[in-house]
């Protein structure tokens, strides 16, 4: 376990440096230019401002080299300590305040052998500073508990980000899986039909051989769209859960939605051009969409009375569009989040695009165009 443990590691894409590492670093220097030019003393100014510099400077490198910015920063921090128990007389300037960082990073962007180096340095260092400035014992439990805090803090942010991305992570899988057994319904209900069709065609063979030949060219075109069903479910994950072989809703049964209004939410929907030819795999993916985003407004729309559910299919694209009246929000469905995230993953595993935030004309508004053919990614 404790092996397991120490194994993890770094997180992914830590962010790059922006201006605001630059600003901070920066600032760090120039406070500690003003606090030397306004000492008296300046005998050891240049040696002070140079261990600022050096603190300021591995903030730089704190998300990308989170070890490396502790080992340097609190290194020479602990060498300028035990140089002040020994020989000089001078306190530290407050540019290296900016140590409080680096145990936050540490945590939050180290592996966990780092992270274990790391905070071992740390408290090393601790007991010399404590030494080279006499404090009172509050003071000292205070110190560590500022820098025990700030490796706390990372630790928790790192938690909380991964257990966020995991989440989401979780979304996408069960999309997946949802459409890939979506596909195996429809591809195994079609070759039920097509060998629905091939008994038949061997019953009539011998008495209406017409009508057998009739049998032939329907087996096969049902076999082309079964291929073509299969094609898309390549590159689907599916949890290998067994479903039964019968076809799912699709985009015609939207109209279904639709109910008056009253005690509750009423629903509109108008549906317009050749929908009953979409791809069974689009026209499911649809009404779960629609289905969805209904059921969002209805618990989370703030002052809606009506929904409307827009349904337009063109030669090449659907388009779907689920809007209501309430009052516009950018955080009325913050708690729906999970479930917008996955109606974009189904839309995005098809080839299409979701889009959801506040309408221009007020309301919440759903928006996702799917091209009438799957294409899965």
């Amino acid at each position: 376990m404790r092996a397991g443990i120490l194994a993890e590691p770094r997180p992914a894409h830590p962010p790059v440096r922006v201006w605001r590492d630059w600003a901070l670093s920066s600032a760090l220097v120039a406070i500690s230019l003003v606090e030397v030019l306004l000492r008296d003393d300046r005998a050891w100014a240049p040696l002070l401002v140079g261990v600022s510099v050096v603190v300021a400077a591995c903030l730089l490198w704190r998300r990308t080299r989170p070890l490396a910015a502790v080992a340097v920063a609190f290194g020479t921090v602990l060498a300028f300590d035990i140089a002040r128990i020994a020989v000089i007389d001078a306190t530290g300037l407050l540019g290296i305040a900016g140590l409080l960082v680096l145990p936050y990073a540490l945590l939050r962007w180290g592996a966990a052998r780092e992270a274990a180096v790391g905070l071992g340095i740390i408290l090393i260092w601790l007991p010399f500073t404590l030494i080279a400035d006499p404090t009172s014992p509050a003071e000292k439990v205070a110190g560590y508990g500022f820098f025990l805090f700030s490796a706390a803090l990372g630790a928790a942010v790192r938690y909380r980000t991964r257990s966020h991305d995991r989440d989401i992570e979780q979304v996408r899988l069960h999309q997946r899986n949802e459409l890939a057994r979506e596909l195996h319904d429809t591809v195994g209900h079609r070759v039920l039909a097509i060998a629905v069709q091939a008994q038949a065609g061997r019953a009539l063979s011998a008495a209406d051989p017409q009508r057998a030949l009739a049998t032939l060219v329907t087996i096969e075109e049902e076999a082309s769209r079964t291929l073509k069903e299969m094609r898309a479910l390549v590159g689907v994950l599916r949890d290998g859960t067994d479903a039964e072989l019968a076809p799912r809703r699709g985009v015609v049964d939207i109209e279904r939605l639709a109910r008056p209004g009253g005690e509750v939410l009423g629903v509109h929907v108008q549906v317009s051009g050749d929908v009953e030819a979409v791809e069974p795999a689009v026209s499911t993916a649809l009404y779960l969409i629609a289905a969805e985003a209904v059921t969002n407004a209805t618990r989370h729309a703030s002052g809606a009375t009506q929904v409307t559910v827009d349904v337009t299919a063109s030669r090449s694209q659907v388009h779907l569009r689920v809007r209501d009246d309430g009052v516009a929000s950018t955080t009325s469905f913050a708690h729906a989040g999970y479930g917008l995230r996955g109606m974009a993953e189904r839309a995005s595993l098809l080839g299409g695009t979701l889009r959801a935030g506040p309408g221009p004309d007020g309301g919440w508004s759903v928006d996702a165009s799917l091209p009438r053919t799957a294409s899965a990614s």
